[in-house]
């Protein structure tokens, strides 16, 4: 499947999950997530947007400098503001993502590795909400653990297929590792890269503790929309919701992070015997404050658009006058070009009669007088 058919596919995607939930339950649970925000809500929504960005930066510098590139914090809260803003405001939800990993490999003459360095920093925060989520969706009682316990054993079956096949392709990168292919030395670098971004004793304290940090920050943002939507359940009996909602928007399939997050909200505040309007109020709250705390980003943006127009604009070059007297002789020849069939010929000289005169000039004596 190509880049673009893949791409339309994904807003496809996403925009059919919200006709599909408008069409269920109109429009009225959308424009409830709009009038229950306030000021303060959305200033509380930047200030925690403010600590889970400069959580992520600092983690993406400990990946980054692992794997032996240099970004300081300074450059990746910029550009990280700058990824969040194009994520939200731009379909796809990943362009954001893949500009500062681009940015940053050019900038360290490796787009490569910068590229790594970002999926890698990425997929540590997902780990992270992998493991919790899993822990809290099997242990505390929610719609989705009563969806497991009623097929258990389907359940049961998925996750031992899924841990043989992360077993194999264990086995199967060992076994690739050790060859001499092409192939070989890309998993040789990927392991390496691995250890040295994430799993070495100097990382990878720091990135988990980013990366539960920014998860707290999430689902803090989460449980502030659902207070101010008029939910007044604990915040035990939430975060399955709320993590399950934080998975969703992990899935491929939407319109700048919109789409499975307001679908899942739905179906999971339903089944628990809650408001499914109400789930989507949250998600849409959510949603708003989430843009609200990247919105610094869009400044990120318009400062380095006008600097990079002034770089494109050329310096105006002062003009040296040089006085005439200064000026040294020099000699012009102009050619002018004629062509070889034209010839020109002048006409043959007319001959002029010729008058002659006579002028005798007078005689002096030796005294000099006239004779």
């Amino acid at each position: 499947m190509s880049r673009s058919v893949w791409a339309w596919a994904r807003l496809l995607g996403g925009a059919a999950i919200i006709a599909l939930v408008l069409w269920r339950l109109g429009t009225g649970a959308f424009l409830d997530g709009l009038r229950v925000l306030d000021g303060g809500t959305l200033a509380l929504a930047f200030g925690i947007g403010v600590v889970t960005t400069v959580l992520s930066a600092w983690r993406w510098c400990l990946v980054a400098r692992g794997l032996g590139m240099r970004l300081s914090l300074k450059d990746a809260t910029a550009d990280y503001y700058q990824a969040l803003f194009l994520n939200a405001a731009l379909p796809g939800g990943v362009l954001g993502d893949v500009g500062r990993a681009v940015s940053h490999g050019r900038e360290e003459g490796d787009v490569g590795r910068g590229v790594r360095a970002v999926v890698l920093e990425r997929t540590a925060g997902q780990i992270v909400l992998l493991v919790v989520g899993a822990a809290v969706l099997f242990t505390v009682p929610s719609p989705v653990l009563s969806l497991l316990g009623e097929h258990g054993r389907t359940v049961a079956a998925t996750v031992a297929l899924v841990a043989i096949a992360a077993l194999l392709a264990v086995g199967v990168a060992r076994r690739l590792r050790r060859g001499g292919s092409k192939l070989a030395g890309l998993a040789r670098t990927g392991a390496s890269e691995i250890r040295s971004g994430l799993l070495s004793r100097r990382n990878w304290p720091g990135v988990l503790f980013a990366s539960a940090m920014v998860l707290f920050g999430h689902l803090a943002t989460f449980l502030v929309a659902a207070r101010v939507a008029g939910n007044e359940v604990s915040f035990l009996a939430l975060a399955p919701m709320l993590l399950l909602a934080l998975l969703a928007m992990g899935i491929p399939l939407n319109v700048g992070g919109w789409g499975p997050r307001e679908g899942v909200m739905a179906w999971a505040f339903g089944a628990a015997g809650l408001s499914a309007e109400q789930g989507v109020t949250i998600a849409v709250a959510y949603g708003i404050c989430a843009f609200v705390a990247a919105a610094p980003g869009a400044i990120v943006v318009a400062v380095r658009a006008v600097r990079k127009m002034r770089r494109a604009v050329p310096e105006p070059v002062a003009a040296v006058v040089v006085p005439v007297a200064a000026q040294p002789n020099f000699r012009v020849r102009i050619t002018a070009p004629v062509s070889p069939a034209v010839v020109v010929t002048s006409p043959a000289p007319v001959p002029m009669p010729i008058r002659r005169t006579t002028v005798r000039q007078p005689a002096y004596s030796a005294s000099g007088a006239p004779v």
